[in-house]
């Protein structure tokens, strides 16, 4: 028995934040002192290495679980079921509904829970929960729909990634230009036909690479320090997801029996251009070749990093066509993968 995707949708904030919206900003090193050059220069080489020229925040009055209502309306819509048939429902997120101009995380009730009452979901036996997995959360969601599934505890499972990063960023620290918000959700069922999920791979990295993404307090002295953001090694990181990425992605095609010139995508997390074309490159090599042309699509230069809801996100925005000079036809085999927090790795074999 494979699963499959039946049902897809995404939910894009309308909220445009550009590069130059960060022209005003108070920059500071970890130690607090300035930068010595102008924020010009920052954003220009953000840019080059991010790729990003723009990202999404949520509406002011919308939070994590907000956002995710509306993804998962889409991917029902999508799939054409019941609602009332979904037997999990599995939200993928960090930091729960932070309100604007608020720090503090809210989780209970569970944001899957959440969903579920807007929903209107009468059923008691859905059953709705909530995973913390890093930016891999939507892809070990789906990986965990697949194991309730095959393990016959599950017939439907609706699956979300959805989060607001922009409310938890340290306006002084340069690496919140990187985030941003937004929700993707999946209909995940038993796949009738040929198409479906043919392997996965996960893992979990945590002992010297536990901190690596974590809580701290703001770059300014002068703001509480009892206030915390999210902060990040990126050197180190870069480090670990080319290390780490492409072997688990070999792993993962070497499991399903495809060849890699059959490969027709690859969805990987939209966390930084530069990082996830050398994970690429790095992967092919593994196999004595280089990309073909294409091959990667991306999101992130107009949407940024929403963490959980990038590839969700990507996946939809494929499917209808809306990424330029790419396409996918029933029958092609995709690839996704994602590295984040925790830290995790994991990834998935698809024929579309």
């Amino acid at each position: 028995m494979k699963i499959k995707i039946t049902g897809i949708g995404s939910y894009i904030p309308e909220k445009t934040i550009s590069n130059t919206d960060f022209d005003k900003h108070v920059f500071l090193n970890e130690d607090g002192s300035l930068f010595h050059y102008p924020n010009e220069v920052v954003i220009n080489k953000f840019k080059g290495i991010t790729g990003i020229e723009n990202r999404r925040y949520a509406e002011d009055n919308y939070t994590a679980s907000d956002l995710a209502l509306f993804a998962s309306q889409r991917a029902i819509e999508n799939a054409a079921i019941d609602p009332e048939t979904l037997d999990y429902i599995i939200f993928a997120h960090n930091f729960g509904d932070v309100k604007y101009g608020h720090s503090q995380s809210d989780m209970i009730p569970s944001l899957a829970t959440r969903v579920k009452h807007n929903l209107g979901i009468k059923n008691p036996k859905c059953v709705a929960y909530d995973i913390l997995f890093g930016c891999p959360g939507w892809i070990e969601g789906v990986l965990q729909a697949n194991a309730f599934i095959k393990s016959g505890m599950a017939k439907k499972c609706l699956v979300i990634g959805a989060e607001t990063l922009s409310r938890v960023v340290d306006p002084h620290d340069r690496d919140s230009m990187i985030y941003s918000d937004g929700a993707g959700a999946s209909i995940i069922e038993a796949s009738t036909d040929n198409a479906g999920m043919l392997s996965y791979e996960n893992a979990t990295f945590a002992i010297d690479e536990a901190g690596y993404l974590f809580y701290g307090k703001s770059y300014n002295p002068e703001l509480d320090p009892n206030t915390s953001y999210i902060k990040m090694h990126g050197r180190k990181i870069y480090e670990f997801a080319l290390s780490q990425v492409p072997a688990a992605m070999k792993s993962c095609l070497d499991q399903s029996g495809i060849a890699i010139d059959d490969v027709k995508k690859i969805l990987i997390h939209q966390a930084n251009e530069k990082m996830d074309e050398a994970i690429v490159h790095r992967f092919y090599k593994l196999y004595g070749k280089t990309p073909p042309k294409n091959v990667m699509p991306m999101s992130i230069h107009d949407l940024g990093n929403s963490s959980v809801a990038t590839v969700p996100t990507l996946f939809d925005l494929l499917i209808q066509g809306k990424i330029e000079d790419q396409e996918i036809s029933k029958g092609d085999i995709l690839l996704f993968a994602s590295v984040g927090a925790g830290m995790n790795v994991n990834a998935f074999v698809y024929r579309y």
